[in-house]
């Protein structure tokens, strides 16, 4: 063998020895990754949850839900912490929703993980709805489907002016899960069944006026509002309540602006009363006001078989407790999936 050939050898081995080295540091960096997809922190009085994949708008996975479900119980167990805080890593989103590529591989090839990824969802998002402590959600920036489970059965939910809440499941084939089946009837008159059935997006105060949020702050406050909730002294629920109500208090962005769906209310009312999704789309057309027909069309590109569950699950649920939806949506998840 001549010096050439020796050489291409070495070249070649050195080569496969750094593609080597490379899948390596890739395999250790995707390893830490996962743990730090959610970061978990003992601050102050407070247990803090951050969801941390921001370049995928915090979408949330089974990773993340095993990392945070086991640490909340403990929280929730331990005298020195008195309140928990969830946020979103980012600035842009809370958390935009179950990581849909996750669920639509697994819906091919693997019927355990979507079976594991909705029953232990759904079983953190119960563990929020009874959480004995205190539990503040910071809910600014986008903010839907599975980041909507993380929060809204919370005690404590802030909205910012960057805040855009949609539940947009019935576009995908699916259903407003992870607890709509509760909270979505029961807020005002109708509200619910419209934004369930329309995927309607609710934007910055609006999320607070609908009843979503339990207050609003100005966004460039927020990090003031966890320091002063960090810094509490073995707070009581109320402690919690009154420095939330001091900052929801002197927020003045658009104060004065009227809830986006006031003028349309009766409307929505009345036509989203139906117990059938026909008797909806005829309620909208015989009304024929242009807020009637821009709704008319929107439901018209929606899934028709979806539409059926949601409204379905919405009348269900008004009369569920919170467990009692749970069991009902987890069912109907493993029906929509195969």
């Amino acid at each position: 063998m001549g010096l050439p050939e020796v050489w291409n050898l070495l070249c070649r081995f050195n080569s496969f020895k750094r593609t080597n080295i490379i899948l390596q540091h890739l395999r250790m960096s995707k390893h830490t990754d996962a743990a730090e997809e959610v970061l978990l922190e003992r601050r102050g009085c407070a247990g803090v949850i951050t969801l941390n994949r921001p370049k995928f708008l915090n979408a949330l996975n089974l990773n993340m839900i095993r990392l945070i479900y086991p640490q909340l119980k403990k929280w929730e167990q331990d005298p020195e912490t008195f309140l928990i805080i969830i946020k979103g890593a980012g600035g842009k989103a809370f958390c935009s929703g179950g990581d849909i590529k996750v669920l639509s591989d697994a819906r091919n090839t693997n019927q355990k993980v979507t079976q594991d990824l909705f029953r232990e969802e759904y079983t953190l998002n119960n563990a929020i709805g009874s959480c004995q402590k205190p539990y503040v959600a910071f809910i600014h920036g986008i903010t839907m489907g599975g980041g909507v489970g993380l929060s809204v059965h919370g005690q404590f939910r802030v909205a910012t002016e960057k805040s855009l809440f949609a539940m947009p499941e019935t576009a995908i084939g699916l259903f407003p899960d992870v607890g709509g089946g509760y909270f979505l009837p029961r807020l005002q008159g109708k509200l619910g069944y419209f934004l369930a059935l329309t995927g309607f997006r609710l934007k910055g105060r609006d999320v607070y006026r609908a009843g979503i949020a339990t207050h609003f702050v100005d966004s460039e406050k927020l990090g003031m509002l966890e320091d002063n909730l960090l810094a509490l002294k073995s707070p009581s629920k109320e402690n919690i309540s009154d420095v939330l109500d001091a900052y929801h208090t002197k927020s003045k962005i658009d104060q004065d602006k009227p809830f986006i769906l006031e003028e349309h209310m009766d409307k929505i009312n009345s036509l989203f009363s139906a117990n059938t999704v026909e008797q909806i789309i005829e309620n909208l057309q015989q009304d024929g006001s242009s807020f009637a027909l821009e709704q008319l069309k929107v439901i018209n590109k929606m899934s028709p078989t979806s539409l059926k569950i949601t409204l379905r699950q919405l009348i269900e649920g008004s009369s569920k407790t919170l467990q009692e939806v749970f069991v009902m949506e987890y069912r109907l998840s493993q029906a929509c999936m195969f």
